[in-house]
């Protein structure tokens, strides 16, 4: 068992940091674009997390100069992907609601 330590340590740290990289802005990524810094991870297991982390991820300044909570880059990732900050569908209404069918009696 002690013989696949390395291979599960390794595999666990390019999977963290391959869905750190996947969910990191592209903005605030450092040095390199993100989809070399995927391809990096990817592509050389211990050597290319280790460089993720040390010279490619965003540093907690980085993101706190953003000025964002983490509230408000939910938001801005869900008007990114189109779902808005307005109201969600409205829900069914119950018959007795409806003023068609209260008419309809």
């Amino acid at each position: 068992m002690l013989r696949y330590l390395p291979l599960i340590l390794s595999l666990a740290l390019t999977i963290y940091c391959l869905v750190d990289c996947i969910q990191t802005d592209d903005l605030l990524v450092r040095n390199l674009p993100k989809i070399a810094w995927l391809l990096l991870v990817l592509l050389f297991p211990v050597i290319g997390p280790v460089a993720w982390l040390v010279a490619g991820r965003p540093s907690r300044e980085a993101a706190t100069q953003a000025g964002l909570t983490q509230q408000e880059r939910w938001d801005l990732d869900r008007r990114r992907r189109g779902q808005g900050n307005g109201p969600g569908p409205r829900p069914p209404r119950g018959p007795d609601d409806d003023p068609e069918f209260l008419r309809g009696l």
